[in-house]
């Protein structure tokens, strides 16, 4: 079940993060909101957070076809 929520986490932040990044979402939210001196500092925060919410997504695949694996090799004994 962990997984299962370790996946939906990783997907979720990913798409919303690469929503941030590829589009002018964010800039425009914060035009709106009066803080639109920050949109050349968001770089510096979107991409990295990006490739961790990519790198939890992997992980949580990877964790979730291992646990997968384990429980079907302990069904065949």
């Amino acid at each position: 079940m962990a997984d299962r929520s370790l996946l939906r986490t990783g997907i979720v932040g990913t798409l919303i993060e690469a929503l941030c990044c590829f589009t002018p979402v964010l800039v425009w939210l914060l035009a709106v909101v009066g803080l639109s001196a920050l949109t050349g500092y968001l770089d510096i925060v979107l991409f990295p957070a990006l490739a961790f919410f990519i790198a939890l997504t992997v992980y949580a695949v990877w964790s979730k076809q291992h646990s997968e694996q384990t429980t079907n090799e302990e069904g065949d004994r």
